[in-house]
């Protein structure tokens, strides 16, 4: 802040046992200590005033925007890791584990109800396939029957 070496406080401490006195000198570093304290309270209050100031505003999602603009790898390994860490924070007793287990029971049994008429669909086509060539299988042609002579012919 000051950019204080350890020189300079050695010279500051000798000046102020010698202003101040031995007696007064705990008193003082006391009471600069308190002062120093309140003034960083009072830095710290600002500081996050106006960060939610900023925040309110949305300076946040502005920044993120530019940063994403800037730089769209690291933006995209960032999407990666939130949702690697939303995964890992993912338990079965929650809701969404709850809601994920009926969707996955709800699944398989639309799945099996599906094989299940597909195998009857089968079967059903196959027993149909099967007494279909004896009734669509055309039958050998017989020998056409002369025609009767006319009068005419058998001159």
């Amino acid at each position: 802040m000051f950019d204080l070496g350890w020189t300079e406080l050695l010279v500051i401490g000798i000046v102020a046992l010698i202003v101040v006195g031995p007696k007064d000198l705990p008193v003082l570093f006391k009471k600069g200590g308190q002062f120093v304290g309140r003034l960083k309270g009072m830095a710290r209050e600002f500081s996050s005033a106006m960060n939610e100031a900023a925040d309110d505003a949305g300076v946040s999602d502005i920044s993120k925007t530019l940063k994403a603009a800037t730089n769209p790898m690291q933006t995209g390994f960032d999407s990666v890791k939130d949702a690697a860490s939303e995964f890992t924070k993912w338990t079965p007793e929650s809701e969404t584990g709850k809601l994920a287990a009926e969707r996955a029971e709800a699944a398989k049994k639309i799945h099996e109800a599906t094989a299940k008429r597909a195998r009857e669909k089968r079967d059903a086509e196959s027993a149909t396939a099967e007494s279909a060539p004896a009734e669509l299988t055309p039958a050998t042609p017989e020998p056409a029957a002369e025609a009767p002579k006319s009068a005419k012919d058998s001159e």
